[in-house]
């Protein structure tokens, strides 16, 4: 595969030309001959000027989905020829990775690590993955892709500890795990032949702000998610005595539920009362179809059902249970949804988002996310 700062040359785009821009306009927020690029920035005109499907809100390995390849981006200061960047974090994890050290520590990193790949390839029809790089320097950005490669379990080596982190390594690259933050980091070696450009970065650039917007009206963001109005956010879960735990006879197990012969692809979404108290007129009435598109772009059909509008469900309802049981959670027929398997892939929530012509998406969001969206 060609290098993304070839492909863009080759298409004429947009690419080099929106990095340099924003590049220019670092004095905004710093004094350094360094170009500032916030990371969040920097995905968006990737995403943008390659027309790739933009990750970065699923809180997913990815932060890009380029034609089937899955796209990290990292952005970061480099003074020398390497730079260690954080690739994952374990919160929800830390009491069990707290059990572990050494090599054993290490080896359960990398299961955890590989498994929220292995659920990234599967949630969003990922062939393969790079990661594509952004380093800063002074009066220049270093642009050049390396390999976003699964950590090799069985050749884990170099182990080393402190009270405060763990070191290893795996035979392709090198990690650091931060006990305090539960976040693991990677070593990323600039090569020799990385594709340079050029920044001059504007003395005045407040100055040029007031020029280009004299006399000019600032449209909103059409983009913007509006809490109630284009998105909400729907648990997968329960709680009992401030513990949260999946319904084993309901929800997503709600094959397993008794009093007639069940199918085992019946399923539904909860949404919780609160949800229908607070924006009452998010989803449509009851039993009423709509479109659903999951991340794979696949749309199901769609509707809220069941006493109170409590479920979410497609139609044919196996829709439903082959994509979040068997695709995204990996879970076997008879096989029950468990907290604890979300807590392993680090998500417990599902975002619903919906357009202007009353169409619905769906995504995994990360762990707690309903708590605050609700608590907001």
């Amino acid at each position: 595969m060609k290098s993304f700062a070839q492909i863009d040359i080759d298409n004429k785009g947009n690419y080099l030309r929106l990095l340099s821009a924003v590049s220019k306009l670092s004095g905004l927020f710093s004094e350094s001959s360094i170009p500032f690029i916030n990371y969040r920035v920097a995905e968006n005109v990737f995403c943008k000027s390659f027309d790739a499907g933009n990750l970065s809100r699923s809180d997913t390995a990815f932060d890009a989905n380029y034609n089937s390849v899955g796209v990290g981006l990292k952005t970061f200061t480099c003074s020398s020829n390497n730079s260690t960047e954080k690739v994952a974090e374990f919160n929800s994890l830390s009491r069990v990775l707290s059990e572990f050290k050494g090599k054993e520590l290490a080896i359960k990193l990398g299961e955890y690590r590989n498994e929220r790949i292995d659920l990234a390839n599967r949630l969003y029809n990922i062939e393969s993955s790079i990661y594509h790089i952004v380093a800063r320097k002074e009066k220049e950005i270093l642009l050049y892709e390396t390999d976003y490669q699964i950590i090799d379990i069985n050749n884990i080596h170099s182990v080393k500890q402190n009270n405060a982190s763990l070191q290893f390594e795996d035979g392709q690259n090198f990690y650091s795990f931060n006990y305090s933050k539960s976040t693991l980091f990677r070593k990323f070696i600039i090569p020799q032949n990385v594709f340079r450009l050029p920044i001059e970065i504007i003395e005045d650039p407040y100055s040029l702000l007031l020029e280009l917007f004299e006399d000019k009206i600032l449209l909103p963001a059409t983009d913007k998610l509006i809490k109630g109005v284009n998105f909400v956010i729907l648990p997968l879960y329960g709680m009992r005595d401030k513990q949260k735990y999946v319904f084993e006879k309901s929800g997503l197990n709600q094959w397993n539920a008794g009093g007639r012969k069940r199918n085992m692809g019946e399923v539904y979404v909860p949404i919780p009362t609160e949800i229908h108290k607070l924006f009452p007129f998010f989803f449509p009435s009851r039993d009423t179809e709509f479109n659903l598109e999951i991340p794979t772009g696949e749309v199901f059909r769609a509707k809220v059902c069941q006493d109170n509008s409590k479920a979410l469900m497609t139609n044919p309802n196996k829709a439903m249970s082959d994509w979040l049981l068997r695709k995204v959670f990996n879970l076997h027929e008879g096989e029950l949804a468990t907290i604890e398997k979300m807590n392993e892939l680090e998500f417990d929530s599902v975002i619903i988002q919906k357009d202007d012509a009353g169409n619905y998406k769906i995504d995994k969001v990360k762990s707690d996310s309903y708590e605050k969206f609700i608590g907001e």
